[in-house]
């Protein structure tokens, strides 16, 4: 996506503009908006053995200058100079293969157009490079790409001529529209199949596309009709996989109403739809009882089957507050610390599917459950390095009647209970805990938690509004405590209903 940028030499100046070293000297005189030479960033890193880099001119900058200058507008970009006013129209040219994607071809009064459908970067330089490696035997003048964003005249272009195909420019969708004389076709990104564009020809009506499933679509429509998994997991799924197809279809079509659209003033842009989603089952249904999928993503989260696991990572990568668990978080496996206080109650366990996305495919040397929040727990193994614990925070912890007697500050924040236990703070799965001098951010989720545990230990802490944690907790914890540090009930007490000083 943009414009790649390009850098030439002297030589490569004087050889686009037809010109010798002294009537570059001259040019540089003689036109006050000349392009001034630069340094390109490739060869500020290499300074150290260069006393002075090389004088080049950005390609971009001196081919856009060359095209509004007449008196080198013939050695500009093609896109860039002025229309004639007696311009005939152009013709369609037919479906092309690139080693880019898809593309059409349109001969008009300036020659060939080969306009690629794909928006990733340098496409119109390779495909340019590629017809001037091979001799240009379909004789194109000029390779336009998508930019990925909407220009005035319709969709942004990005243009290079087969003569200098490392030079990139914008070019106007309006302009090549008015070159071929005819609206020119577009596809919404998720639509641009080449079967699709190879298929398309003047006059032809917007093909009526089904929307290609999405990756994470089809593995959960996959664990949907797997006999394995219970009825409310393959309600949870197909909850899910529904609503991605929805997204896809609902962007597919703000997509085409952005780009597709009326242009400024409500002018219509040049524009033929190609190709529009089916929407005659659009939308599916979604929004099913929370309660029935919490309780299939949990039992999913339970398995031992490998098509649970690709499903979890999806879920947790799209709506994790689905699942009973809390933000990832890792310690080392320190001895003497609070850390292996807890962890001397973990229990050994077989993994399941939560184990299998925790581990991110690291080497792990064993499962655990934390048998108060059963939260599901592993121990990383790398090589050369202290071990680590690596674990979801819980959501609640167990009160039992029990209340926080001390908050220990140790990689994470910990809980320790008047009952004698010590927990990973509750922590939602978006949020993280942390402490000390954030650079102008404060700590408010940890003083958050704190707050509400010292009034209800097993209370389920809400984060959305954090920053109304009390002040005077922030700043306890703003402060930048050791690791190890145990902050008393009292002193948390304190804190909260002591306002900070002011500095």
């Amino acid at each position: 996506m943009g414009v790649n940028s390009s850098y030439l030499s002297k030589s490569e100046v004087q050889a686009v503009l037809g010109v010798n070293a002294f009537g570059l000297w001259r040019l540089t005189r003689k036109y006050d908006d000349f392009p001034q030479p630069t340094e390109p960033p490739e060869q500020l890193s290499l300074l150290g053995d260069r006393k002075e880099p090389e004088e080049v001119w950005d390609g971009t900058r001196l081919y856009r200058w060359a095209a509004r200058t007449l008196e080198f507008s013939h050695r500009g970009a093609v896109l860039l100079r002025p229309l004639p006013d007696d311009l005939p129209p152009g013709r369609w040219g037919g479906y092309r293969d690139t080693s880019r994607g898809p593309a059409q071809d349109w001969h008009t009064a300036l020659g060939t157009i080969r306009f690629v459908h794909s928006d990733k970067r340098k496409t119109a330089t390779d495909v340019a490079t590629a017809l001037a490696q091979a001799g240009n035997p379909d004789d194109v003048r000029t390779v336009c790409a998508l930019y990925g964003d909407v220009g005035i005249t319709g969709p942004a272009l990005v243009a290079a001529e087969v003569a200098h195909p490392r030079i990139e420019y914008e070019a106007e969708w309006g302009d090549v529209a008015a070159l071929a004389g005819q609206d020119l076709p577009w596809w919404p990104e998720r639509l641009r199949l080449p079967e699709l564009i190879r298929a398309w020809k003047p006059g032809s009506p917007a093909a009526v596309v089904e929307v290609p499933a999405h990756t994470n679509e089809m593995i959960l429509r996959r664990v949907a009709h797997a006999a394995v998994f219970d009825v409310t997991s393959h309600l949870a799924v197909t909850d899910m996989a529904n609503s991605i197809r929805n997204n896809r279809t609902d962007n597919i079509q703000n997509e085409s109403e952005t780009f597709a659209g009326a242009g400024p003033h409500e002018t219509p842009n040049r524009i033929v739809a190609a190709a529009v989603p089916d929407t005659s089952h659009h939308p599916l249904r979604t929004g099913g009882d929370r309660t029935v999928l919490e309780s299939g993503w949990h039992k999913l989260a339970l398995s031992n089957h490998p098509d649970a696991v690709a499903a979890l990572e999806v879920a947790i990568g799209r709506e994790p507050d689905l699942l009973p668990y809390g933000a990832v978080t890792e310690v080392p496996a320190s001895s003497g610390t609070v850390i292996e206080r807890w962890a001397r109650r973990l229990t050994m366990c077989d993994p399941t599917a939560a184990h299998a996305v925790l581990a991110r495919g690291d080497t792990v040397d064993s499962f655990f459950l934390d048998p108060f929040t059963d939260m599901p727990v592993l121990r990383t193994a790398r090589e050369g390095r202290t071990p680590t614990w690596r674990f979801y925070a819980p959501l609640s912890l167990p009160a039992g009647g029990a209340e926080l007697a001390s908050v220990v500050l140790h990689h994470t924040v910990w809980i320790t209970t008047s009952d004698g236990q010590v927990h990973p703070a509750p922590c939602g799965p978006s949020e993280h805990l942390w402490w000390g001098d954030g650079w102008g951010d404060r700590p408010s989720e940890a003083a958050a938690v704190i707050d509400t545990l010292l009034d209800d230990l097993g209370a389920t802490v809400n984060m959305r509004e954090h920053w109304k944690a009390p002040k005077g907790l922030t700043a306890l914890l703003n402060e930048d405590h050791k690791h190890g540090t145990e902050l008393t009930r009292a002193a948390l007490l304190h804190a909260r209903m002591t306002p900070p000083r002011a500095r």
